[in-house]
């Protein structure tokens, strides 16, 4: 059962301040289990994938560059972003614990949209370090530092984590007489605010901020970015030099793809038709989830560098074990 008033508790007249939440997830659908199943494995996979590609990047000193400084940082947010979200989605549903306290509801739905933009800000990061790779390639090792890379994330992880805790602040000025039923997978910021009783006019303006700086305005950036690079490529007047920068770009072109084609697709389609409940979870669900999944592999097997930065360790690891067998 759902909950209703009496879940709440009434601090005075006018502000309603809710002991719990229900999150509803999926509705009228058989054999739901195996999706949990199914995210449980993805899980799984995404944990072994960016720790052996965090592992690589931190034991092989060769990776310690500029560039790997960042994908180092995709594959911590990826990590992170999907620790605070399927754990708990998995707890919810596959152990039928719908009921969420208010507060950590609240952290919840803090931790999966600020490493969500942590995610879509460091896909920009990269578009930029290609960029100066290839059109000033020159320039590049002077430019694209590692203290110059370091503080550009950290600025982000600053920057992201601030919009975070707003976002999720303003809600703690909302009052919840109606109902407590979150139609969504999680405590997601569109169905818990449009919850509240009172005026959310400021709760709606700034879901649209956050909503133009993680969605909207990475993916512009990062065609901008490769309009630029396109550019300079159709000046060089060989074709097998083209065709080498070109390759440099495909591991990060995948990523984007990836990532913001379905978190795109789901809202369009959520703007423009009626999409079925069971329809935008399911989306948003995989839209969150198999991005990080994905992208270990396709840096493992796209990138010639991390394959014999692992081949390297691996080699090492059979030797050491030989000489201790020996001695």
């Amino acid at each position: 059962m759902a909950p209703d008033k009496k879940a709440a508790t009434i601090s005075n007249v006018t502000f309603v301040c809710p002991a719990k939440f229900y999150l509803s997830g999926f509705s009228n659908i058989p054999h739901v289990t195996y999706f949990y199943i199914f995210l449980c494995f993805v899980y799984i996979m995404t944990v072994v994938g960016n720790v052996l590609l965090l592992s690589v990047i931190f034991l092989v000193k060769t990776l310690h560059t500029p560039k790997y400084m960042i994908v180092f940082n995709l594959a911590l947010t990826d990590l992170c972003g999907s620790t605070a979200l399927i754990p708990k989605v998995l707890d919810t549903f596959l152990f039928d614990n719908r009921y969420i306290v208010y507060e950590a509801c609240l952290s919840y739905m803090f931790f999966v949209w600020f490493f969500g933009g942590l995610q879509s800000w460091t896909l920009v990061t990269m578009a930029y370090d290609r960029f100066m790779a290839i059109c000033f390639p020159l320039r590049y090792h002077s430019i694209v530092t590692k203290p110059a890379v370091a503080a550009m994330l950290l600025l982000m992880w600053v920057v992201l984590m601030s919009i975070s805790a707003c976002l999720v602040g303003l809600l703690d000025r909302l009052s919840f007489c109606g109902s407590l039923v979150i139609q969504s997978f999680f405590c997601d910021h569109g169905p818990t605010y449009r919850l509240a009783c009172n005026d959310t006019s400021l709760n709606y303006t700034m879901a649209n901020v956050v909503f133009t700086i993680i969605i909207c305005f990475p993916p512009l950036l990062i065609v901008l970015t490769y309009v630029c690079i396109a550019i300079a490529l159709s000046r060089i007047a060989s074709r097998k030099e083209r065709v080498k920068a070109l390759k440099t770009c495909t591991s990060h072109l995948i990523l984007v793809a990836i990532f913001f084609l379905p978190l795109l697709g789901t809202n369009i389609a959520a703007l423009t038709s009626s999409l079925h409940p069971n329809a935008r979870i399911i989306n948003s669900t995989l839209a969150h989830t198999i991005p990080a999944l994905l992208n270990p592999i396709i840096y493992s097997l796209k990138t010639e560098e991390v394959l014999n930065s692992i081949r390297k360790l691996c080699k090492n690891n059979r030797m050491s074990k030989i000489a201790s067998s020996i001695s």
